[in-house]
């Protein structure tokens, strides 16, 4: 095999028989050819029990032996490359390094799924692999890569999960998928959890189902069946029944609906003229010292503009229970649970990334996209933990002793 070394590159390029980098390009697809062939002759040797020529056909006795080539054409990053496989009698021999039917060398897979994560569409990828590396594959082909995915998904939305999370935020997006010939605003459900040491993990995520507390009371007995046993804090954005089968299924759990949810909400109908008043004086009630200060500054708000907008402060007084929870923490524990923001930080890197799309032909394509966004993002949160939790998990330890003490090391 005429493998070459590092000097016998540099020698071909100060003689000038390299002069661009498309001979070297060129010469580095000859190598591949050479190893993908010369390897698949000793698979064949392997699975044979012989080598190459040891046996003639009439000392076979009746053993499997070879029967010449198949030619195909690879795709690779370099561009293609012709090779011969060998074969066997039998049809029984199954190369391993290209295996049948194979048509991308590894590498190409990871480039596709690469480009499909960054939002470009398949007739994107397509056109940018010939244009970039001078081959091109069918729609149908990388659709096809790109389908491989949900196996990962699937793995993936099943795989066991902690015993206990302190805090899991819920919080949803919404993305424009084609169903039915009409295109949709479909929710996409998140859940995200902070694990004992501090590090957010995204537990799951759920496409367009309804807002009942009967499908959420199956959403948590479904991740209860995976591992969770406990839950300390739920931080939520008030998606319809979530409370009430977070209290079927984790009774000792407490929730704190997201302030910045009740804010914009509060403000959705208010004049832009009264705007910047009402917020102002909102901002009094969620940034007072404690619960009873919290409720004064409501009354106040209710005195100044019940007449105008009399569902503002019935909203608050409606929802307090859960609006106040973060109330009776320090600083520390407020800031990371008044508002579900580390999951709308989530959701604007997915829409980031899905924004070149447009619209998503179907649910199954959306769904991989959320999941290739979310695998991206989880692998950065590896690296780091929840601001202050230094501070937060000694708090939370005393605040739920008779939970927290089983998870003591």
């Amino acid at each position: 095999m005429s493998l070459i070394n590092h000097n016998e590159l540099k020698r071909q390029i100060q003689t000038g028989e390299f002069t661009s980098l498309d001979n070297i390009a060129d010469e580095f697809k000859n190598i591949m050819r050479e190893v993908i062939q010369t390897a698949s002759e000793e698979e064949l040797s392997s699975h044979l029990g012989y080598q190459k020529n040891q046996l003639s056909l009439k000392d076979n006795d009746g053993r499997n032996y070879r029967n010449g080539h198949n030619k195909k054409t690879l795709k690779s990053k370099y561009g293609n490359i012709d090779v011969a496989i060998p074969r066997d009698r039998q049809a029984s021999f199954e190369p391993q390094l290209v295996k049948k039917r194979e048509v991308i060398l590894d590498g190409s897979e990871d480039l596709i799924l690469s480009l499909y994560t960054k939002g470009m569409s398949v007739r994107d990828i397509q056109n940018h692999l010939d244009d970039l590396y001078g081959y091109e594959l069918s729609t149908t082909t990388i659709s096809n890569i790109t389908e491989k995915i949900m196996v990962k998904v699937d793995e993936w939305q099943h795989r066991p999960l902690e015993a206990i999370y302190p805090i899991i935020f819920m919080d949803a997006t919404v993305l424009k998928i084609k169903i039915d010939s009409v295109v949709k605003n479909i929710a996409v459900y998140i859940m995200l959890g902070v694990s004992l040491e501090g590090k957010k993990e995204i537990i799951g995520f759920w496409i367009g189902e309804n807002e009942t507390s009967k499908y959420w009371l199956t959403v948590l007995n479904d991740i209860k069946k995976r591992g969770i046993n406990d839950v300390l804090i739920f931080a939520i954005d008030g998606l319809n029944g979530f409370n009430k089968a977070i209290e079927a299924v984790y009774p000792k759990a407490e929730v704190q609906r997201c302030i910045v949810h009740q804010i914009r909400s509060s403000l959705r109908f208010v004049s832009w003229k009264d705007t910047k008043a009402v917020a102002k004086d909102l901002k009094a009630v969620y940034t007072a010292l404690n619960e009873e200060q919290a409720l004064l500054s409501l009354d106040e708000f209710k005195h100044i503009w019940d007449k105008k907008y009399p569902n503002i402060a019935k909203s608050w007084h409606n929802h307090w229970s859960e609006l106040s929870t973060f109330f009776k923490y320090p600083q520390s524990v407020r800031t990371l649970i008044y508002t579900t923001n580390p999951i709308e930080s989530l959701n604007a890197i997915i829409k980031k990334k899905t924004k070149s799309k447009g619209s998503f032909p179907t649910q199954g394509s959306a769904l991989k996209m959320v999941y290739l966004a979310t695998q991206q993002i989880q692998e950065k949160w590896q690296r780091t933990r929840v601001r202050n939790w230094g501070e937060i998990y000694p708090q939370l330890c005393i605040f739920f002793d008779e939970i927290m003490e089983k998870y003591e090391k």
